[in-house]
């Protein structure tokens, strides 16, 4: 992240700690990657097909019949994980077969789910 023009050390609580925030954030262009990666996650749709793609690869059909929605609907929700480098396809004759694109977008996918149903465990444990 570029260092802002707008501050100066005597107005920050903790300049050092700030400094250490401006040297480590990645350039706007990947935070604005990054956002629109986790607003793709946001659709229960796309999550759905790459939890269903964390065990293998699946073809558009399947991955409809998995999720109760139409071959178009997983199709345009393909489109926009394809274009998040989250899924890649693979043909076979006519068939396209989608698998998850490489181990990051499976570490997100558990890390997420791993801390949900953690949160969850700890809400019910705690009533």
């Amino acid at each position: 992240m570029e260092h802002s023009s707008l501050w100066k050390e005597e107005d920050s609580l903790h300049p050092k700690r700030l400094q250490e925030a401006f040297a480590k954030a990645p350039p706007e262009e990947i935070r604005h990657d990054l956002a629109h990666m986790f607003r793709a996650l946001g659709d229960p749709t796309r999550i759905g097909i790459l939890l269903a793609l964390r065990d293998g690869e699946m073809c558009v059909r399947d991955l409809g019949i998995f999720l109760g929605v139409s071959e178009s609907a997983i199709s345009h929700q393909l489109r926009t994980l394809r274009d998040l480098y989250m899924v890649r396809p693979r043909r076979e004759g006519q068939i396209i077969f989608y698998s998850l694109r490489d181990c990051h977008v499976l570490q997100i996918l558990n890390v997420g789910l791993e801390h949900f149903l953690h949160e969850k465990d700890e809400k019910e444990a705690s009533q």
